[in-house]
């Protein structure tokens, strides 16, 4: 099946179409042939897309697993669009919009794997500060860093050191550490907010930072 497109008239050359020339929404939101090839065909522009993400982050384990990896994102994706189909305003192409949930869905996945046999330390460990050539820039950085560990160890809770650490300090992707704390990604971003927020308000009754500062 094609896409319908605008025919020129006489001798005109065709010009390119303004809008979208398949009307996604209306053939997926129906039922039967049509909805069935509108789903091949999206699968198929969310596999594409999927690909190109899985390559350009260099994923190990070869062309096979880039490939499942691949595969398992646009299904993902796929479900993503169609749940979140009611949401779309049209200010873009469909196709536009549909492309980015394959890029996300594609990432996480990635990240996934690249995780999946590496250990998620919970626990803290002491934040180091690396030292440099001028003694008294290195004196304020470790004064700095012990005040830091001293908001973490008393401002914090047990849950919220988990999470500032692993993300801040270990660099652990958030989508994993959610699925490893059996979490949500938006849980995660509330606790690393409400941390954020203590932790300022340690460092600003220390007077390592203004009222003010830090804050975005």
């Amino acid at each position: 099946m094609t896409e319908p497109c605008a025919k020129a008239t006489g001798s005109a050359p065709t010009q390119a179409v303004a809008t979208e020339p398949y009307d996604w929404v209306d053939a997926l939101s129906t039922r039967g042939p049509v909805r069935d090839d509108a789903l091949r065909r999206l699968h198929e522009l969310l596999l594409r897309a999927a690909s190109r993400q899985v390559r350009r982050m260099h994923l190990t384990g070869g062309p096979d697993e880039a490939d499942h990896v691949a595969n398992q994102a646009a299904d993902e994706a796929l479900v993503a669009v169609l749940g979140k189909l009611g949401t779309f305003e049209g200010r873009s192409r469909f196709t536009t919009w549909a492309y980015k949930f394959a890029v996300l869905q594609a990432s996480v996945e990635v990240r996934r794997r690249q995780w999946e046999h590496r250990e998620v330390p919970l626990e803290r460990d002491a934040l180091i500060v690396a030292t440099g050539p001028e003694p008294g820039l290195y004196a304020e950085a470790s004064d700095l860093a012990a005040a830091v560990r001293k908001a973490i160890d008393e401002a914090l809770s047990a849950h919220q050191r988990r999470i500032i650490v692993a993300l801040v300090v270990d660099e652990v992707p958030i989508d994993v550490l959610a699925e490893r704390l059996g979490s949500t990604r938006g849980a995660i971003y509330k606790t690393l907010h409400d941390a954020r927020v203590r932790l300022r308000a340690a460092l600003v009754a220390g007077g390592y930072l203004a009222a003010g500062e830090g804050k975005r």
